[in-house]
């Protein structure tokens, strides 16, 4: 079933409950199953991905594919990640007829810190045969959203947009401003590797069945190589990581913990930064000359 300008017919409620009740299950909360029952919100995420009929599309979160027909009527290619085997069964039957979808049964994540193998070698064989761009487009499961974030900021795929929606106190890690409560090694690796801003706020209303806590699509556009003032990503994460393991520490007492201790503060003075500041009073920019001065 189509609509009218030839999209895939959205999966309201009623929907979404008959399909898992024709499949005997229901939602699983352990994996953060809320389904999104809000054509216009869905739409709005679309909309800021701004899918072009040759881009490869990464989705995590499969469900009942809801969101995965919509990209596949869109893109040239689309690769969904479900790691509930129930409800990936019900995708499989719903995407039956869409040939340039790869469904992936596992968890994206092989462990915190790294995006499962499977993942990304799948995506890096759709992406070398694609004329378009890479991106996320994803209601993400509440519980790997930010590793899962940060990780692929960190690979080598060429991610040119992601758009995701997130629980509204994740979205304001990675928005966050120095010296607030949501500011952290979140906010500084993301911003360091990308421009972010909010699409728009989900209700709980907007998800069946509903959270107990409000929602953000977020979009962050990963910054061309060239002008990331980070040249080793992934040493930067590590070394911004380590000092927020005890945010509330000086930095003349954090940096002991590093094999040139004396160079570090030396790089604080020249860098005109307080030793006696915590980490979350340092900005972006801050963090960034201080982890080039000690590269």
């Amino acid at each position: 079933m189509s609509t009218p300008c030839g999209h895939p017919a959205f999966q309201t409620q009623t929907i979404i409950r008959s399909l898992l009740d024709t499949a005997g299950i229901s939602p699983r909360k352990r994996f953060g199953q809320h389904f999104l029952i809000d054509a216009n919100l869905m739409g709005r995420l679309l909309d800021a991905a701004d899918i072009s009929t040759d881009d490869c599309i990464l989705e995590v979160g499969t469900g009942t594919a809801c969101l995965t027909t919509q990209l596949a009527a869109r893109a040239a290619s689309v690769v969904t990640v479900e790691i509930d085997a129930r409800i990936a069964a019900i995708a499989q039957s719903v995407l039956a007829g869409s040939a340039n979808v790869t469904l992936l049964l596992g968890d994206a994540l092989e462990r915190k810190s790294a995006i499962s193998p499977q993942v990304l070698d799948t995506v890096r064989s759709k992406v070398s045969r694609a004329r378009g761009e890479l991106k996320l487009v994803a209601n993400l499961p509440y519980d790997i959203a930010t590793s899962l974030v940060i990780d692929l900021l960190l690979t080598d795929l060429p991610f040119r947009r992601l758009c995701f929606t997130v629980q509204t106190e994740v979205a304001e890690r990675f928005l966050a401003r120095h010296d607030s409560d949501a500011y952290g090694a979140v906010a500084i690796i993301a911003q360091s590797l990308a421009r972010g801003r909010r699409i728009c706020r989900v209700p709980p209303e907007a998800f069946w069945p509903r959270p107990k806590v409000d929602s953000t699509m977020l979009r962050l556009d990963p910054l061309p190589e060239a002008e990331r003032a980070v040249k080793d990503a992934v040493d930067f994460a590590r070394f911004v990581r380590q000092f927020f393991l005890h945010r509330r520490k000086t930095l003349s007492h954090l940096v002991r913990s590093l094999p040139s201790a004396e160079t570090a503060l030396r790089a604080l003075a020249e860098l005109g930064i307080d030793p006696r500041s915590r980490p979350e009073q340092l900005t972006v920019e801050n963090w960034q000359h201080f982890h080039r001065r000690l590269q």
